[in-house]
């Protein structure tokens, strides 16, 4: 547990520094060959059963594979400790989160709406020129600390190389699959069910997380009052407790492909302003800190 500790450290320490591969990212790879197997399998004239299980066979054929791949390559001498580094490093998004939203706060701070609109649009999918550009930026780094950050963190601990990948992997799945679409209403099904599964644990121990290191009473009252009227199991919680942790509100109607969706207000207090995103990305940090000294603690207790 202790090296588990120590590897981490070093991943968030290096993914800070670099953050992202600027080319050649391994994700990028991934999603080429995701596409090809879509394309061989989501077949529109096949019923629903055939898309259902094609769908469930494209998963397996691009999860199973690689996961058992990590597994061999970390378990080697020598170049394993290597190798797990590089992946923890990789699967961690944690810089990266910092890198696509404080230009946009900064725009904002600046006056320049038109910039920080299409900043916005480049990390949400909803329509751009209908968006409310600060809580946009604010639920997207509250559910991708979850999802990219925490989550990678927690099947880490729990399940060394194979769970950080086979958890990282599912989770761009979901972002390329999960639609309630023609196209992926079936096909993306099983995909969209697995990224619900492997973050339901780790979603809310985010929302603990964001609920003790902000405004607790009001992030617990949000969460558990809010949460249930979200689409997503595990979204809800997560932005509804970091929205009551910052004491502000998130959330509303929002228009994707020309279409209004009527969303819940989660949080309570002013609507997310410009320097929400600052303190947004500060609770992030705050809680990459939390979740270090605790398993520090878990660390040297097992070491004991």
């Amino acid at each position: 547990m202790m090296t588990t500790f120590f590897i981490i450290v070093a991943a968030l320490i290096l993914d800070w520094l670099f953050g992202e591969p600027k080319r050649f990212h391994p994700l990028v790879g991934f999603g080429l060959l995701a596409t090809r197997i879509e394309n061989s399998l989501n077949q529109d004239n096949s019923s629903i059963r055939a898309q259902l299980l094609r769908g469930t066979l494209a998963v397996a054929l691009l999860l199973l594979p690689l996961s058992l791949i990590g597994f061999y390559l970390s378990s080697l001498p020598i170049v394993g400790f290597t190798f797990t580094l590089i992946i923890v490093t990789l699967c961690i998004g944690h810089k990266s989160l910092h890198d696509h939203t404080q230009p946009i706060a900064e725009a904002l701070n600046k006056g320049n709406e038109l910039q920080a609109r299409d900043l916005t649009s480049q990390i949400v999918s909803r329509d751009p020129e209908t968006l409310d550009i600060a809580k946009a930026s604010v639920e997207s780094i509250l559910e991708n600390g979850s999802d990219s950050v925490f989550a990678a963190l927690f099947w880490f601990v729990i399940a060394g190389v194979p769970g950080i990948i086979f958890y990282r992997l599912s989770n761009t799945l979901d972002a390329m699959w999960g639609y309630r679409n023609q196209q992926y209403l079936y096909f993306g099904r099983f995909a969209a069910r697995l990224d619900d599964v492997l973050n339901y644990i780790p979603a809310r121990l985010t929302a603990l997380s964001y609920s003790i290191l902000g405004s607790t009473k009001q992030a617990l009252t949000c969460w558990f009052t809010q949460a249930k009227h979200c689409d997503s199991p595990n979204a809800g919680p997560v932005m509804a407790a970091g929205a009551g942790a910052l004491e502000i509100t998130i959330g509303g109607p929002a228009q994707y492909h020309g279409e209004w969706h009527q969303r819940p207000i989660l949080g309570s207090g002013p609507p997310a302003e410009a320097n929400d995103i600052h303190r947004a990305l500060l609770l992030i940090r705050k809680t990459v800190l939390l979740w270090l000294v605790v398993l520090l603690v878990i660390s040297g207790l097992t070491y004991a």
